[in-house]
């Protein structure tokens, strides 16, 4: 049997569609703030509308059966079609001269990653600011309902395990079908967004900073219209309370808050995911709070200005980037790898955490790391007691070998293609720090990393083919590996 190739192409061009209305709207933005971009981007949504138009049209006979094989092309295709035909605004207004640039500020926008090559984000068009900030709310979109019903029937990176709160076979099912679960799910995150946006604006930020924040903070994104990011409101601290309050629901999983909207509050009291995930971030929120506080190098007197007192300032800036990094969200305020070397290594450590499963973030999930560890305390037990069939227990419920072994093969996996990924960096000149942070970074779609990559700095200083390298990284990771990674295998491709 080959690969129905016509419904991989008619998808595709399902999504140009989709893609092309949402570069119109950036059209209508333009013309609204009158910034000069607007023609630019308006042939932008014309030629991705015409394309996805002419796609659709001659595909228009494709069996409507999607088996595995073409469901792994189409999501992978997906993220890179996507990323291809997001860079026209860019290339036709001349925003981001050259595509090798363009094309690295698209991906890093669809993966949510929040990495960026602009030198003077604050120059560039509003109708450019909000495509940029739309590229991540598209991308977040996307991951939320790749995550809750696509991956689990590909068999993904043992997201199987909520197969059982979402679409998929058997189970206590969010809603039977797949399209229905991505509309409740899609309002919520619509929901999220203007509710975001009104605090902010109302918090003192413009509308159009309010809307951009709001669409970057629930894609776990990053993406700023200020230069140095979050820091620009820090005489303004409920504005960040607020990012953060939105930073840490768009790292949960948004099952969750169905289920809240439910009213079914013992689901989420009982979630074992959710709650390592508050305990993690408040141990380390206090944590850095405290080493900030009484040892940073940079003391809490220069972020300018103290609103409520050194003590205060310490714990929201430690709060809000201990946030960002494991939600992935990269939003700054304040360059972190200068506070101590100590907490350089605990941001680092951070970057290999992310968000839960279901969520926005990126990372290699609060939900695979308790597996792994459970299973590895259990390993004690197995050895005294060899023949005792002893399972490993997520959320009161035996998980499967098949799924404890899966997990353990990402695991394995991602640590192997981030050091795959910091050599490749390496060897194109970046030094060791350097390296390791970018790979780390762009493979768990965070946004800044260290030495010249960190917060005060961007990624366009990266030689042609090491931005290149790094939206591979963003993509595998993004797509929980498996996705992407199989796709490069050769029985993947043989016809059976």
């Amino acid at each position: 049997m080959g690969l129905n190739s016509k419904i991989i192409i008619h998808l595709m061009g399902l999504l140009l569609l989709f893609n092309g209305g949402f570069m119109a709207l950036a059209a209508l933005i333009s013309g609204l703030y009158a910034d000069g971009a607007t023609l630019g981007i308006s042939l932008a949504a014309i030629t991705t509308l015409f394309v996805g138009t002419l796609a659709m049209y001659f595909t228009r006979g494709h069996k409507k059966e999607v088996k595995r094989k073409e469901g792994y092309i189409i999501v992978a295709m997906g993220w890179i079609i996507m990323s291809a035909s997001g860079i026209l605004p860019y290339i036709l207004t001349g925003s981001i001269p050259g595509v090798t640039n363009a094309f690295f500020e698209t991906m890093s926008g669809y993966t949510t990653t929040g990495a960026s090559i602009l030198e003077d984000i604050e120059a560039l068009p509003e109708g450019i600011l909000f495509w940029r900030s739309l590229t991540h709310w598209i991308g977040g979109m996307g991951i939320i309902v790749l995550a809750i019903a696509i991956l689990p029937l590909l068999g993904i990176g043992g997201m199987q395990l909520f197969a059982a709160e979402a679409p998929g076979p058997g189970g206590d099912k969010l809603h039977p079908r797949i399209t229905d679960t991505a509309k409740r799910l899609w309002f919520i995150y619509l929901g999220y967004t203007v509710a975001e946006t009104l605090l902010l604006k109302l918090a003192g930020m413009s509308l159009f900073d309010a809307m951009n924040h709001a669409l970057s903070t629930l894609s776990t994104g990053g993406f700023s219209t200020k230069n140095t990011s979050v820091a620009y409101w820090n005489d303004r601290p409920l504005i960040q309370y607020i990012i953060m309050l939105f930073m840490f629901l768009a790292g949960t999983n948004f099952v969750l808050s169905y289920f809240a909207f439910k009213g079914r509050i013992q689901k989420i009291i009982q979630d074992e995911e959710l709650k390592y995930f508050a305990i993690f971030i408040g141990i380390f929120a206090v944590l850095v709070g405290a080493v900030v506080f009484f040892r940073a190098e940079v003391p809490v007197s220069e972020y300018h200005p103290m609103v409520f007192g050194p003590a205060e300032s310490a714990f929201r800036h430690g709060l809000f980037q201990v946030l960002a990094v494991i939600t992935t969200t990269g939003f700054v305020t304040a360059d972190f790898t200068a506070w101590t070397s100590f907490l350089t290594i605990v941001f680092f450590g951070l970057m290999f955490a992310g968000g839960s499963a279901g969520s926005t973030a990126g990372g290699i999930k609060v939900m695979r790391h308790i597996l792994i560890i459970k299973n590895g305390l259990l390993e004690f037990k197995r050895t005294l007691h060899p023949n005792a069939i002893i399972p490993v227990r997520f959320n009161g419920k035996t998980v499967s070998e098949h799924i404890v072994y899966n997990i353990i093969a990402f695991f394995v996996l991602y640590m192997l293609l981030f050091i795959i990924g910091a050599l490749v960096l390496g060897f194109l000149g970046l030094d060791f720090v350097s390296a390791i942070g970018g790979a780390a970074s762009s493979l768990g779609n965070v946004g800044p990393a260290f030495g010249t990559l960190n917060p005060l700095n961007n990624f366009n200083h990266l030689p042609a083919l090491g931005k290149w390298w790094c939206c591979f990284l963003m993509l595998a990771g993004r797509l929980e590996l498996f996705t992407v990674l199989i796709l490069l295998t050769p029985y993947f491709w043989k016809r059976t």
